[in-house]
């Protein structure tokens, strides 16, 4: 197991968020596909089937009962709010490669890696199917299996406790700064992800990657 040093705690530890880290998840890739207008279909994610609605059920609410109440609320789009669950997959647009070229650096390098994610737990595991990379990670813990969501303390507890983690020994990486903070505020080393060449910055400055690491690009 390698170890590295920030401050006066030995990380072993990296815990990435997934969506827009190391995935890219976006509901415009398929609502481009249902609207002619643009600005439709931005009124549409913002009213009816906003982030807020989707935090619903990365929080445990099952889609089902979502589908309904939303359609109830707007029947006018009750087609376009069911797509959200019937062609979810189709707001996946791929591993994003730079990133998960740092993910397996790391784990040539001995850290111990999970994830943390805001995740329903009915979608996550078509995601799990589709992306043979998230194998990679010694454990994942969905917000939706635990009816907890970032950024409550609670749910980084059940991973610190479920798989032995020590905080101060840990880096957490998330692309929400409301995330970040919460994971500061817990003792971990805590990185606003905004692209792979700046975490690879802030890595290599951390001592957990070489400055020449070989930027191999996994798919997956």
């Amino acid at each position: 197991m390698s170890e590295r040093g920030i401050g006066h705690a030995a990380v072993d530890t990296v815990i990435f968020d997934l969506g827009g880290v190391l995935i890219e998840w976006n509901p415009r890739h398929l609502y481009r596909q249902l609207f002619d207008d643009e600005q439709a279909m931005e009124r549409f994610l913002a009213e009816v089937c906003n982030s807020p609605w989707n935090e619903q059920q990365d929080a445990g609410r099952p889609w089902d009962e979502a589908i309904r109440l939303r359609s109830a609320e707007f029947p006018e789009h009750t087609a376009l709010i069911a797509a959200y669950r019937t062609r979810w997959d189709e707001m996946l647009r791929g591993p994003l490669h730079d990133s998960l070229a740092i993910l397996h650096e790391l784990r040539a390098r001995g850290m111990r890696l999970y994830a943390l994610t805001n995740w329903s737990q009915e979608t996550f595991p078509l995601a799990f199917d589709r992306y043979p990379f998230l194998q990679v990670f010694e454990g994942i813990v969905v917000s939706g299996a635990e009816r907890l969501i970032k950024p409550d303390p609670a749910i980084f507890h059940v991973l610190l406790n479920r798989y032995g983690v020590q905080a101060q020994r840990a880096v957490f990486i998330d692309d929400a700064p409301r995330n970040v903070a919460a994971a500061a505020k817990l003792g971990m080393h805590a990185l606003h992800f905004r692209d792979a060449a700046t975490l690879r910055a802030e890595l290599v400055a951390l001592g957990l990657l070489d400055a020449a690491s070989p930027q191999v690009r996994e798919h997956g």
